[in-house]
């Protein structure tokens, strides 16, 4: 058994090669010799946003706060409220983060294969995001 304490794990912001605007991560678990997944929670304030990006082995995303938006690949925007809890198979492209006008947090869990959890990708432009409004 092994137990993480809270605010044992500092909080990073959300790199700019990946997400467009303020974001705050913070690691929950990560892939270790007996476990493949890694968990964080992630914050979006408001218009924040990832990158798109696909998941070797999917993405597992629990929203805990706020509202927001998410979309994969040639699919409508879906809004998300806490409580809904989002699956993107194995490589679907994808982007998620808050609304242009409330944040959002989510709970992201995802495997690793091979060493990877994600592969990042272009930005999600703010013409493809404001066209959600």
């Amino acid at each position: 058994m092994d137990i993480t304490r809270i605010g044992t794990k500092p909080s990073v912001k959300g790199p700019a090669d990946w997400f467009t605007g303020s974001v705050r991560i913070d690691s929950l678990f990560d892939p270790n010799d007996a476990r493949r997944a890694a968990a964080a929670s992630v914050t979006f304030e408001p218009g924040a946003r990832t990158a798109w990006h696909t998941h070797p082995l999917g993405q597992t995303l629990i929203i805990t706060a706020g509202c927001g938006w998410v979309q994969k690949e040639g699919g409508p925007v879906e809004n998300v409220f806490p409580g809904d809890i989002v699956w993107f198979e194995p490589n679907e492209k994808h982007w998620h983060g808050a609304t242009s006008t409330n944040g959002m947090t989510h709970i992201a869990i995802q495997e690793s294969l091979n060493g990877k959890v994600v592969e990042w990708m272009e930005h999600v432009t703010d013409s493809q995001y404001q066209a959600n409004d």
